[in-house]
């Protein structure tokens, strides 16, 4: 949606966002940390939990249920159309840059990267995360057949996805949250609008207007005084402390772009039309061609005996 402005140091990284895990969580944090305009890559080798699924028949939206293949291709190709890069590899392991800021992400097959911030989204035992934090705080030991086993310890992160290791957020494992696919798309979200609010604070935005929603709505709600951009100028002064630290002309240019993207929440009915279409036109890519062969000729079938 946004093209952000960080206003970060002289740190360059190769992305934004990395998102270890391609499942529903991982994805849906991706979703929205790219329309923010976060450079995100999501790194997946097709081991998330979910595959293990037969056939799932409780994610909502698919009234008969739908096949893992599916859902895996549905997932991907909006992360995609949202804006993030799918890299088919696995994370070995996370390092803290020398500066403790951003990590060095290795992996199995490719050439280390650097990112500024990471989401850990996979439900397995979180391995790659080892000696970013005391190993006390992240993994804990459980017994089991006589053995002492160790595992990523779920209740580590906050339940926004913040850890207490900078810049790294959890959406998997998360207390119960990974057994569902549903849950986990939500914990994903929960975690992606943690990142993104995050960075709108580094940027300089007040915490009274860091908030961060992703909707869209119609345009003729805007009527009346919100159809005024003055009055979205005294919306935000107002919420802006009298202690702030921004320069004027900072605050002035962040109040700007703010109003830039709440107004391009706001569509036009055409718009919304043309939206529409290619929704559908794009569920369609995901659906067998034999079957919409066959249900184009029954409902030509229906037309041509009358019927609706």
């Amino acid at each position: 949606m946004s093209v952000i402005d960080t206003d970060r140091a002289e740190t360059t990284f190769d992305h934004d966002v990395v998102v270890v895990g391609g499942g529903p969580a991982g994805c849906a944090a991706g979703v929205f940390t790219a329309r923010y305009g976060l450079d995100t890559v999501i790194f997946d080798r097709g081991r998330s939990s979910i595959q293990r699924c037969a056939y799932l028949e409780n994610y909502l939206g698919f009234p008969a249920g739908i096949d893992i293949e599916t859902l895996y291709g549905l997932l991907h190709d909006h992360a995609e159309e949202a804006g993030c890069e799918i890299a088919p590899d696995l994370v070995e392991s996370l390092e803290r840059i020398d500066d403790g800021e951003g990590f060095v992400i290795s992996l199995q097959d490719g050439e280390p990267v650097t990112a500024r911030r990471v989401i850990a989204a996979t439900r397995y035992d979180g391995e790659y995360m080892r000696g970013l934090d005391d190993e006390t705080a992240m993994f804990e030991t459980h017994e089991h057949d006589g053995e002492e086993h160790e595992h990523f310890d779920k209740g580590y992160a906050e339940s926004d996805g913040t850890t207490p290791v900078e810049d790294l957020f959890v959406a998997s494992p998360y207390g119960e949250t990974g057994y569902q696919a549903s849950m986990a798309a939500g914990r994903g979200t929960r975690v992606g609008i943690t990142v993104v609010e995050d960075v709108r604070r580094e940027a300089g935005y007040p915490d009274a207007v860091a908030n961060y929603y992703d909707w869209m709505r119609r345009e003729a709600e805007l009527d009346g005084e919100w159809s005024d951009r003055d009055r979205w100028r005294e919306y935000f002064d107002d919420r802006v402390p009298d202690d702030h630290d921004l320069e004027a002309n900072r605050l002035t240019e962040i109040r700007e772009r703010e109003i830039d993207r709440r107004l391009e929440t706001y569509l036009a009915d055409d718009d919304i039309e043309r939206r529409i279409e290619r929704g559908h036109e794009r569920l369609l890519e995901h659906i067998d061609d034999d079957l919409i062969v066959e249900a184009a000729r029954e409902i030509e079938t229906e037309r041509e005996n009358g019927g609706s």
